[in-house]
């Protein structure tokens, strides 16, 4: 029986928040509106940064494909969580379901990590090297960083979901989350459990400290040449130009070290969920209206198209 229960394909039971119930029709709806909100923000950047002259800069095109990355990493999520939240009991998924979908969740991820980190390097080379700027984020150079973040995202995505389902799992699993995300389906595995959950769990981290860690060596030197800076309207022009993007990193890897690299002793399943929630659904949604109302460039490309579509 229990080399039966091994070698089968399980089917995973989501338990998503159905032990929540006065919650549910509520985060349904909230869940909804924040989704069509985040569909209707990155459309809008990408549209802009594609049709507006003044947006064809190198920050604008990491832009428009971090954009792209909210898209799909919403999509991944979002509809079958509110499903899930449609239904009073948990649903059922299928083995191979969950594994795409931690696959595709892992690969944006760390596309999106990649993608903040060309972005800083972007702003570093702008203020700190401006003589040398077109060539260092020439149209090829910002073409090989997108690739870049993608073959980043596709391996550690397979290396990590290989390693994970290849482990065996009980017949009838449950999921105490509302995603297939990587430590819940860990903990999962009846065999090899604490040697999968460190591998995986350090390349994790590297993951999210190594372009971190970058980032914060582009600002502070970014930082050292705003602070050599003699004029103040300077100082405040640049700092604007960075305050965005400081704005988003800090959502982005300020949940992710929560979620990921804080010790697991003191979490629970619905603290779990809650900053799962956020980071997956909200995170996605604040990112254009940050690019939006804290951009002159963005805002004013926006205020053009409407006014030539109005005429």
């Amino acid at each position: 029986m229990t080399k039966e229960n091994h070698t089968t394909l399980p089917e995973f039971l989501l338990l998503g928040f159905s032990d929540l119930r006065a919650l549910q029709g509520p985060l349904l709806w909230v869940v909804l509106l924040v989704y069509l909100v985040t569909l209707l923000g990155n459309s809008l950047i990408i549209l802009l940064t594609r049709a507006s002259p003044a947006l064809h800069s190198p920050m604008y095109f990491f832009l428009r494909h971090l954009s792209i990355v909210e898209l799909l990493y919403t999509t991944n999520i979002v509809p079958r969580t509110l499903a899930d939240l449609a239904s009073p009991h948990p649903r059922a998924i299928s083995f191979q379901a969950c594994a795409a979908q931690m696959y595709v969740f892992i690969v944006l991820g760390i596309s999106e990590c990649c993608l903040l980190t060309a972005m800083a390097y972007d702003r570093y080379a702008a203020i700190c090297r401006p003589l040398h700027y077109s060539t260092l984020m020439s149209p090829q150079a910002c073409m090989a960083m997108v690739g870049t973040s993608w073959v980043m995202g596709i391996i550690t995505a397979t290396t990590h979901s290989s390693l994970i389902f290849t482990l065996p799992f009980p017949s009838h699993p449950t999921i105490p989350h509302f995603l297939c995300d990587i430590l819940p389906v860990l903990r999962l595995a009846s065999a090899g459990k604490h040697k999968s959950e460190i591998s995986v769990m350090t390349a994790t981290v590297v993951f999210i400290m190594v372009p971190f860690s970058l980032i914060v060596t582009s600002y502070v030197r970014i930082l050292s040449a705003i602070l050599a800076m003699t004029s103040t309207q300077s100082r405040h022009k640049v700092f604007s130009t960075c305050s965005s993007h400081l704005l988003v990193v800090s959502l982005f890897f300020g949940t992710a070290s929560i979620t990921y690299i804080r010790p697991q002793a003191g979490s629970s399943v619905t603290t779990d969920r809650i900053l799962s929630l956020f980071y997956t659904v909200v995170t996605p949604m604040l990112n254009p209206i940050i690019y939006t109302l804290r951009n002159t460039e963005v805002t004013g490309a926006l205020r053009h198209m409407v006014k030539r579509q109005v005429t």
